[in-house]
């Protein structure tokens, strides 16, 4: 699947996006695979609560299920004015 990082979370991996193979069932599931990669994506994913999460370009919860998902994207909450 592809995995897209926006703002900071690009800044702290170093990629906008990479393609992944997982077996991970959730978004969760799938924080946890990337954050045992390197202390880059450990860092990215050291508090969750500062997350939001996109799975097929719609906003969802770290519990989401991966079945059948094409994108996930991890980005910073937005603030609009």
């Amino acid at each position: 699947m592809n995995v897209l990082y926006f703002a900071w979370v690009r800044e702290r991996i170093g990629l906008p996006k990479e393609q992944v193979e997982t077996t991970a069932a959730t978004v969760a599931d799938l924080v946890s695979e990337l954050k045992e990669r390197e202390e880059r994506y450990a860092l990215a994913f050291s508090d969750l609560t500062a997350l939001r999460v996109a799975v097929d370009q719609e906003l969802t919860d770290f519990d989401a299920p991966l079945s059948g998902v094409r994108e996930v994207a991890f980005f910073p909450p937005m603030t609009g004015g």
